[in-house]
């Protein structure tokens, strides 16, 4: 807790933990096969779940229309109002679920991802960026790496956000 002028503010500790539950990995596969197959596109989607002592729980998801400029990555599209209405409709089946953060289909982080993080900030104070790999590979293991970023205070009124860190 930090107590800063006559407002109190609720500090949330960074994850040390996500737990990707296998509907959000099944959503995701399925939202890159119907819109990016045999492309070099990426898809982009939501996803919901708790936080809880560090660990976020990442127990739904949902995708959202999203366009890349080919040539430029830092020029995108993503549709806020499709968004509002489906976490509007989330949040009446299961309030408990919250906006815990977004995800890609990467491969790999792009510099137009820290402009999205910022988007999902809106909706989550601390949100975790999830790459889900969903090309073959050959190597076996989890296809996922999740991130969040790392604010530093410089002075006061003065906040730098650092190097995204994984989970």
């Amino acid at each position: 807790r930090v107590l800063l002028s006559s407002c109190v503010y609720f500090v949330m500790p960074p994850p040390t933990l996500a737990v990707v539950h296998p509907l959000v990995l099944l959503s995701a596969v399925d939202h890159y096969f119907r819109v990016a197959k045999d492309t070099r596109k990426r898809v982009v989607g939501f996803l919901l779940g708790e936080t809880f002592k560090g660990r976020v729980d990442i127990t739904n998801s949902y995708a959202v229309p999203f366009e890349e400029d080919d040539s430029d990555t830092n020029i995108w599209f993503l549709d806020h109002n499709f968004h509002e209405n489906m976490l509007s409709m989330f949040r009446k089946v299961n309030a408990k679920e919250k906006v815990v953060g977004w995800y890609s289909t990467g491969p790999k982080i792009r510099s137009s991802d820290v402009d999205i993080h910022e988007l999902v900030r809106k909706y989550c104070p601390n949100p975790i960026y999830v790459i889900i790999r969903v090309q073959e590979e050959e190597e076996l293991g989890l296809p996922t790496e999740a991130y969040y970023s790392k604010e530093d205070v410089k002075e006061v009124g003065a906040t730098v956000r650092q190097d995204d860190r994984m989970v």
